[in-house]
């Protein structure tokens, strides 16, 4: 017999981690947002789930199933990623990949929600959270000092360090 409540719980769970991460990118202008990144965590939950037959004791399921299940998920949400990656030939500078690698970590967190793992899913959110709002500012700062620099250092540096 399928326990609807814990299915409910595990996706709720699911949909809620990914609109934490769709928050973010949406706050920031982002081409994803909550409804994107809930629905890839949705969808990697359920499929997690469908792979465990929806049974969720000790040996209900098989491992390989299971295996099986997420490869295929973090392939396919390789195809959804590369579709917010943009190189701009003009200026050879790449956009997007921080979105990709959200959408990807989206999926991941599904998958341990629809497992059922919420520690490693509540550690998981927490870093990606700390990511965003430390990484950003961290990255400013970096590039700031690093574009004050005259061109002729910053090409002295890179030199240096190849």
């Amino acid at each position: 017999m399928l326990d609807y409540r814990e299915i409910i719980f595990r996706l709720f769970f699911a949909v809620l981690v990914g609109g934490i991460v769709g928050l973010d990118r949406n706050l920031h202008g982002k081409p994803t947002g909550i409804k994107t990144m809930g629905l890839v965590a949705l969808g990697s939950s359920l499929a997690t789930m469908a792979s465990m037959n929806f049974a969720f004791g000790p040996g209900a399921h098989t491992l390989d199933a299971v295996s099986r299940s997420i490869q295929g998920i973090i392939t396919g949400i390789g195809f959804l990623g590369a579709g917010v990656i943009v190189h701009d030939r003009n200026t050879e500078h790449v956009r997007g990949l921080t979105t990709a690698a959200s959408i990807w970590v989206t999926a991941s967190l599904g998958i341990v929600c629809g497992m059922g793992s919420w520690q490693i899913a509540a550690i998981a959110i927490t870093m990606v959270l700390l990511l965003f709002f430390i990484g950003r500012p961290l990255e400013r700062l970096l590039h700031k000092k690093w574009l004050d620099r005259p061109a002729e250092e910053r090409d002295d540096i890179s030199k240096h360090e190849e």
